[in-house]
């Protein structure tokens, strides 16, 4: 017998040498697509902003010639007659390193989309680098648990009492770390829905400090006079938070008071002396001020008006150079400002 004659599995040499050949060509095909493809994606990824083609490029970049040898013995096995058992194999090789190849493309996404994120935060925020790295490591490990529990499930393994068996046990760590939980989750609201960022302003509850560290499990401020307040990221988020940090502007209410035996003449040209000092200051928008109450012991004048910063040694500078000039103004004017006195009437009663 000749060797072109011999039989191998149900198939002859050249059959053998022909489904090779096929599996070969389609090997070389689809890695030059791979490669052409990349090539046209990262140039057309150079002249746009989005970040999405750049992604694409590193999920193609991901894609490993073991994968399309398999892809090839697979394409290459459609052409022989082989037995019912070697084509199950075949089918089980092919979907096993499809499954791979699926999980390093969802791995390459994830690594390119937090590498992305990462290098815009990196200057902005440093303290989500920690809990990005966090995010991105259970992604992989979820995408990696489905990968190995399909390929079992595709070996013929019963995998209904191993899954029963992870979501029991799931639940009873989550049990046992509950707070701890209940903090990271905490954490992850604050990294993105950002109620507050690294350097703003806070106040909680009776406590007012600058965010200097969000954390996974706590997050801490630096208080006005100088020590360090630590809250857990549940607590924070459960408390009424007031963040200064995103005020645009700040709106100032003032109370004066002049004495009651101020003329009625001086009384109508308070409020125009309090809008003038208030307007002589940058950044301020005036608002309005009125003889407001006659109260115990004086007459009141109430002015509101807007600081166009957040900054409070700016609010505060403001302030002082407001009162300064009322103060003079008044002077001018002989206004005086009222504080809390008593007069006595006394009346001498005569004896009949």
């Amino acid at each position: 017998m000749e060797f072109t004659e011999k039989v191998l599995l149900d198939n002859t040499v050249p059959e053998w040498a022909f489904a090779v050949g096929v599996g070969l060509l389609a090997v070389i095909v689809l890695r030059t697509v791979q490669a052409v493809f990349r090539g046209r994606i990262a140039r057309l990824a150079e002249r746009t902003d989005t970040q999405w083609d750049d992604h694409l490029v590193q999920v193609i970049s991901s894609t490993r010639l073991l994968f399309w040898l398999v892809v090839g013995a697979w394409f290459g096995a459609q052409f022989l007659e082989l037995p019912d058992a070697a084509q199950r194999w075949v089918r089980i090789v092919f979907f096993i390193a499809l499954l791979l190849q699926a999980g390093l493309w969802g791995g390459s996404l994830v690594n390119s989309m937090l590498e992305e994120y990462r290098k815009r935060k990196r200057e902005q925020n440093p303290e989500d680098l920690t809990t990005l790295g966090l995010i991105g490591l259970a992604v992989r490990v979820t995408v990696w648990s489905v990968v190995v529990l399909l390929i079992l499930d595709n070996l013929g393994f019963d995998i209904t009492a191993l899954v029963a068996g992870l979501g029991i046990g799931g639940v009873a760590v989550a049990l046992a770390v509950q707070n701890i939980l209940s903090d990271l989750f905490a954490s992850l609201s604050i990294v993105l829905d950002k109620p507050f960022v690294v350097g703003d302003f806070l106040m909680v509850g009776e406590f007012l400090g600058s965010v200097e560290k969000i954390g996974l499990k706590t997050s801490r401020l630096r208080s006005l006079s100088g020590e360090e307040l630590i809250f857990s990221n549940t607590d924070l988020l459960n408390s009424r938070v007031r963040n200064f940090g995103r005020m645009a502007e700040r709106r100032v209410v003032f109370t004066l008071g002049v004495t009651y035996q101020t003329p009625r003449e001086k009384l109508k040209i308070i409020p125009q002396i309090i809008r003038e000092a208030i307007e002589a200051q940058e950044d301020t928008r005036f608002d309005r001020s009125h003889f407001s109450k006659y109260g115990d012991f004086s007459l009141n004048f109430e002015s509101v008006y807007y600081v166009l910063s957040r900054d409070y040694n700016r609010y505060m500078d403001i302030q002082q150079a407001i009162y300064l000039t009322i103060h003079e103004q008044f002077e001018t004017e002989g206004i005086e400002f009222a504080y809390p006195t008593q007069t006595l009437f006394l009346e001498q009663s005569t004896a009949d």
